[in-house]
């Protein structure tokens, strides 16, 4: 029995998570300001919590995303584009990842370690 996969290619993933992390400093820099009281505000820890998520579930867990939750913790930093920052990061990291076939190219290895392709 054949299973089909239906893979999600990683360009795609980029752009999603690049154009989510752009709509989500938009929102956090113009809209919210105006109708919400700030840095207190449990929309805009929303909004962080579920645009964390939404990057961790397309590109996977990186340090990058860390700065993101804590820079809105400060007052003032929140103008600061930090997921649009954060995965850039990511992504030019990525770009350096070292792949090499190993035995036959049944398994690839990259700088963070062992992984099935």
């Amino acid at each position: 029995m054949t299973q089909n996969r239906f893979t999600v290619p990683k360009s795609f993933r980029f752009r999603a998570a690049l154009a989510l992390a752009i709509a989500a400093d938009v929102l956090q820099m113009v809209v919210f300001p105006l109708f919400v009281e700030g840095a207190e505000s449990p929309v805009d820890d929303a909004l962080d919590l579920g645009v964390g998520a939404a990057m961790i579930y397309l590109l996977g867990w990186h340090w990058e995303f860390a700065p993101s939750f804590l820079g809105k913790l400060v007052p003032g930093v929140d103008l600061v584009p930090f997921w649009t920052l954060a995965v850039g990061n990511v992504y030019r990291k990525s770009g350096r990842d070292v792949i090499a076939a190993d035995e036959g190219g049944r398994q690839a290895t990259t700088i963070e370690g062992e992984r099935n392709p």
